[in-house]
């Protein structure tokens, strides 16, 4: 049985890549506008027939699609993969199929170490930007949600979203705490895009959109929270520690820093999914890793905070650690 599910694991690449090729070619999406029989398909998407055959079968196989009677269509989980559901996870999915080009280098890296010659943090051009942070936001919404909700932020009067992209935990704090005034602060490609989401949740009003580049820029000041959420992931250890000097002279006095992000055991193995996120930075970023509760309190402490502490635990990129700024 071990060597069963060794080779399991192995091979699960091969499901993964079926249902990155679907989502590349937009299949759902044509399946959820008009259920069809794969040599409607290949015609319409202009694909070998047999090809795409053989891919639809794997995907019932999954359970992504069926195919009872007639064409072929989706399941309800396969559905989530159409950009046409309001829930879809499409744009994550893309985002995965470009990590698959990155991982394919993950022995030359192991090999090299990290590319130093990779410009900061994470780097797309205009339509992988629009992609990464709809996906972003859609494992987002439900989570930050959850993470508003679990924290009393009534003495806090305005947020600094620091990489703040679209805008998704802005929107979940302001939402929970109707005092509270935001700045979201990212690059001048975010922009646009969380001006358009924050408009459409009616929140545009009680929110500063201000473009820059937190490597290279200060930040906006006049604020007393600041979140990095999912961010020093991206950094080396300096790099955070650069980022939370630019905090602490942000910040009023008394004002707090709170970061979310995978915050890994001593051993760390736990959480497992920052285990391997580390070597998702690994192939990714020049400097990026996943960071110990020791590693964050000696940059922060270094940076100026104090009452360094974690707020929470979790799995899912969730945990948060806390710091304040006294003076």
């Amino acid at each position: 049985m071990i060597h069963e599910k060794v080779m399991a694991e192995a091979r699960s690449f091969m499901q993964s890549r079926v249902i990155l090729t679907a989502a590349e070619i937009d299949l759902f999406t044509h399946l959820e506008q008009k259920p069809s029989s794969a040599e409607e398909m290949a015609d319409t998407l202009a694909l070998d027939r047999k090809a795409l055959t053989r891919l639809l079968d794997c995907l019932v196989i999954f359970g992504l699609v069926e195919k009872i009677k007639g064409p072929y269509r989706n399941t309800e989980k396969g559905a989530l993969l159409s950009a046409d559901h309001p829930e879809t996870v499409l744009p994550m999915v893309l985002h995965m199929n470009h990590l698959w080009n990155t991982w394919s280098g993950l022995t030359e890296t192991l090999r090299k170490g990290q590319d130093a010659q990779i410009k900061a943090g994470l780097t797309f051009d205009e339509e992988r930007m629009k992609a990464f942070i709809g996906a972003m936001h859609v494992v987002g919404k439900r989570l930050s949600s959850e993470i508003a909700g679990a924290f009393d932020l009534s003495s806090f009067h305005k947020l600094l979203d620091v990489g703040g992209a679209s805008g998704t935990y802005t929107i979940a704090f302001l939402r929970q705490n109707p005092q509270m005034k935001a700045v979201v602060f990212d690059l001048k490609g975010a922009i646009p895009i969380a001006r358009e989401r924050l408009r459409e949740e009616g929140l545009i009003d009680r929110v500063e959109l201000v473009a820059g580049d937190f490597y290279q820029d200060e930040l906006p000041k006049s604020c007393d929270l600041a979140l990095l959420s999912a961010i020093i992931h991206q950094n080396s250890l300096d790099e955070n520690l650069n980022l939370f000097k630019k905090v602490y002279r942000a910040l009023e006095p008394g004002g707090v820093i709170l970061i979310r992000d995978h915050i890994m055991d001593d051993s760390r193995t736990r959480p497992p999914a920052g285990a391997i996120f580390a070597l998702n930075m690994l192939v990714n970023t020049r400097g990026g890793d996943t960071y110990t509760l020791a590693e964050v309190k000696d940059s922060l402490e270094q940076a100026g905070f104090k009452q360094i502490q974690l707020l929470r635990s979790g799995e899912r990129m969730d945990c948060l650690v806390e710091g304040r700024k006294l003076i």
